[in-house]
């Protein structure tokens, strides 16, 4: 049922500095603002690559006045394209999951769902603006990997033969990235499960439970967009490098709304998807066109 991963929603106490921060990062434009009633937010949304990115600002009381009020600003939801929008709430009421219906997308309730927020709208294709290609993985960190995993396939209707395991000792923790339509694209859920509680995602998850923790997004550039970073003044991460030059970083919290962002180079996140020699040859072919 779920075809890409098709937006984030970073909930911010002001619009204005939040969209300068996204165009200045990621090259993202601002297609409108309206209001998102259920959330009891205004909605700037922006594209960056083919993906959306919604900034959220609380209107009144709701549930984006609740997270700004508690954590100043951060990742609030993700939200995911179908193409048959009636077809995905008669799955989900066949599940027992409750959603509420506006504007043409449906708010799934976040009871169902680990602590990550999930809004369903109908597919679109977008022509990409801006320094990505597009968001194709968030990160769902659970108390039991497992139990979540088994719910978002029959949530979802994913094919759970195509999911690929995962455990990381750097960053401590195991789980499995629940892919929609591999081998062709990377789109996916992680879901990730602390070994190490002293690492930096588990005491994210002591401090908030089972959340959203992370998003990805992919580029042909990794080094253009460190660029970007320091322009503004602060150091990039680049976390990895390789024949072809930087193939993945990480944005800092602190330098994007409060939320961390993964980027990887166009291909290389196969290294960790299932498929690391498509990854390999990918760095291959782009070191030799120099």
């Amino acid at each position: 049922m779920l075809k890409r991963v098709d937006r984030v929603q970073i909930a911010v106490g002001d619009l204005d500095a939040a969209e300068r921060i996204a165009a200045d990062t990621l090259g993202a434009e601002r297609l409108r603002r309206d209001e998102a009633a259920p959330l009891g937010a205004r909605r700037s949304t922006m594209q960056a690559g083919s993906s959306l990115i919604e900034l959220l600002a609380p209107a009144g009381a709701g549930p984006v006045r609740e997270f700004v009020d508690r954590w100043t600003s951060g990742l609030f939801g993700v939200g995911f394209s179908v193409d048959d929008l009636e077809a995905a709430g008669a799955a989900l009421e066949r599940q027992g999951a409750k959603f509420e219906r506006a504007a043409g997308q449906l708010y799934v309730d976040p009871a169902a769902t680990f602590g990550m927020r999930v809004v369903l709208s109908a597919h679109q294709e977008r022509a990409p603006v801006g320094a990505i290609k597009w968001i194709y993985e968030t990160t769902n960190v659970v108390r039991d990997w497992r139990a979540a995993a088994e719910r978002y396939a029959r949530m979802f209707g994913l094919n759970p033969a195509i999911f690929v395991p995962i455990e990381s000792k750097d960053f401590g923790y195991t789980g499995t990235l629940t892919m929609f339509d591999a081998p062709a694209r990377l789109d996916r859920i992680e879901i990730a499960q602390i070994t190490n509680p002293d690492s930096a995602m588990g005491r994210f998850h002591q401090k908030r439970g089972d959340s959203l923790y992370m998003f990805f997004v992919e580029t042909d550039d990794v080094a253009a967009i460190a660029k970007r970073i320091e322009a503004r003044g602060v150091k990039a991460n680049v976390w990895r490098r390789d024949e072809a030059g930087a193939a993945e970083m990480f944005i800092h919290p602190s330098q994007f709304m409060g939320v961390l962002v993964g980027v990887s180079r166009t291909e290389h996140a196969w290294t960790w998807s299932g498929d690391a020699e498509r990854a390999r040859r990918a760095a291959k072919s782009r070191a030799a066109r120099g």
